[in-house]
């Protein structure tokens, strides 16, 4: 990762404005909302036939939000293919100390795959409606990938919520590949290809 990308154990640190009660992350200059998952469902619930658009749409804000506090003034989207990834990887790393689940990213060569093990729906698996914060996770996912303008096609491939070990995103690139130097490394390639078979 570039210099310019590295952050420190301090900008992981939760703060509270003791005026406000606000959370913060870091150098109190990204401000945290914290939300349980049944918050998320019951808001579903109530908004009715929109829900997923707007699940959706909170999740790519949400995204959004982020990348332009944890990267002020860096014009992503500019970046090579191995920057990106390294912007990805930040960033997932934020979202897994905020609690959203242990976060794991595997690239190949035209296909970014997303893990979510231990994700905040764990605790709802007998709750249905608890499938709409999985909505929540894709469009923080797309939202991510929107950000640093990489062409995607994306869908949820496996969830806890369905017996599934843990939840997996996968997202196509459309227009661009990875080179080989960013494909992760060959150790895991076996578990890799009975992954990729089993989709």
């Amino acid at each position: 990762m570039s210099k310019r990308f590295k952050k420190t154990k301090h900008d992981d640190q939760i703060v509270v404005d003791e005026k406000t009660g606000q959370l913060y992350i870091g150098n109190k200059d990204l401000r945290l909302l914290m939300l349980r998952p049944i918050e998320i469902i019951e808001f579903t619930e109530f908004a009715g036939t929109n829900a997923e658009d707007i699940i959706l749409w909170v999740g790519k804000t949400i995204a959004k939000y982020f990348i332009e506090k944890l990267f002020p003034g860096e014009n992503l989207s500019n970046e090579d293919l191995s920057t990106k990834k390294e912007v990805v990887l930040s960033v997932l790393e934020t979202f897994e100390h905020l609690g959203y689940g242990i976060l794991e990213a595997i690239f190949r060569k035209k296909e970014i795959y997303i893990h979510v093990h231990e994700p905040v729906i764990s605790d709802e698996k007998e709750n249905i409606m608890a499938k709409n914060v999985c909505l929540l996770y894709q469009g923080i996912f797309s939202g991510i990938l929107e950000q640093l303008e990489l062409d995607v096609e994306g869908e949820e491939v496996k969830c806890t919520l369905l017996g599934d070990e843990h939840c997996i995103f996968k997202y196509s690139l459309l227009t661009s590949e990875f080179g080989d130097e960013d494909i992760d490394p060959l150790e895991g390639e076996g578990h890799i290809s009975d992954f990729l078979k089993s989709l």
